[in-house]
């Protein structure tokens, strides 16, 4: 029977101490090889059905992950394309509350529209920052800048409460958190981050009744029978989540398709357990080192003030990080190991 570290020896081999999933994940083995054959298929001229396929795999794999029927289970491009469709959909005046600083993909949909009232307060205000005439909570799942986690069931106790809806963007952490969609109106998360898949993909969550959302984007892959909705308008839109997918991006979903899997096959609980020790791990180093991290308990990002400038000496050394806002992030993966963490805090240490 495979192991966990088995599982993840077969599939990987970073040449460098890879601390970076936070800005994208790697891509498994058997994601480099669906890749390749995905290529063939188009290169050879042969069917492309399975590559179609594919997309309904990625759909009903990232389901399971959510758990929601794959019936709520929409897949588009990018989480602003996503998000924009519940922008779309408020009425002018309505209020949106966010968190300070949050990532702009998720917010800058709101923005754009001009005519809403964006609220945004500290996260940890975020839940009692909920009020009567509140129509949407939009938050990420974690913060991309230093990883803090959202107090989810507090927000959506508050959010049933005060009649408003909630909208998570998951990207930073469907993978290695349990998703729980289904307490959600609205979740969206894009697939290169911790589900480790290529580029351009992105799963969105809705409602059963779709939440009032308008198939904006629809083209012929939102009709019930998507090859008879080619020309002319789309007569009948899928009864499902289907309705709100764009044209796939059929070689990312190859690739993507084989990333779930991988997931799936490893649980996303044990690779919540295997991230957290190495944050944990991290954040120990850096208590030894007189460094403290922005507070991020249970999470796998792991931002510290003051030592983002240390980020180009550490790719020179091999070692992969980012610089947000002056702060150091390291984020840590199935991939990593306990001596990923204790090369970057010996680097650290000079």
């Amino acid at each position: 029977m495979e192991t966990f570290e088995s599982l993840v020896r077969a599939e990987f081999a970073p040449e460098n101490t890879y601390l970076n999933t936070a800005s994208n994940g790697l891509l498994p083995a058997r994601t480099v090889t669906a890749l390749h054959e995905a290529v063939r298929i188009r290169a050879e001229g042969r069917p492309l059905g399975p590559l179609y396929e594919d997309v309904e795999a990625v759909r009903a794999s990232f389901a399971r992950l959510a758990g929601v029927p794959v019936e709520r289970v929409a897949t588009g491009g990018s989480v602003t394309e996503l998000g924009s469709l519940i922008a779309a959909s408020l009425p002018a005046g309505a209020e949106v509350l966010t968190a300070e600083g949050d990532f702009a993909s998720l917010v800058n949909p709101f923005h754009v529209r001009g005519d809403l009232k964006v609220r945004a307060v500290p996260l940890e205000r975020l839940a009692e920052s909920v009020r009567p005439g509140t129509a949407l909570v939009a938050v990420s799942s974690a913060q991309s800048a230093d990883g803090r986690v959202a107090g989810l069931a507090e927000l959506r106790a508050r959010a049933r409460e005060h009649g408003a809806r909630l909208y998570v963007d998951a990207s930073q952490s469907a993978g290695w958190l349990p998703l729980e969609a289904d307490g959600c109106d609205f979740l969206a998360a894009v697939g290169f981050k911790w589900l480790m898949g290529p580029h351009g993909a992105a799963l969105f969550v809705v409602p059963e009744d779709f939440g009032g959302l308008t198939p904006l984007l629809a083209g012929w892959a939102a009709g019930e029978v998507p090859w008879d909705s080619c020309y002319g308008p789309v007569e009948h839109l899928a009864r499902s989540a289907r309705r709100f997918d764009v044209s796939p991006a059929l070689f990312t979903h190859a690739g993507l398709r084989a990333s779930l899997a991988l997931l799936e096959e490893l649980g996303v609980d044990a690779v919540r357990a295997h991230d957290l020790g190495l944050a944990d791990r991290f954040r120990a180093g850096l208590a030894e080192l007189g460094h403290a991290p922005v507070p991020s308990p249970g999470s796998a990002i792991v931002s510290v003030p003051g030592l983002g400038h240390r980020q180009p000496d550490l790719s020179r050394a091999g070692i992969e990080v980012s610089d947000r806002a002056g702060n150091l992030r390291a984020s840590f993966h199935l991939y990593n190991t306990a001596a990923d963490v204790d090369r970057l805090l010996d680097v650290l240490a000079g």
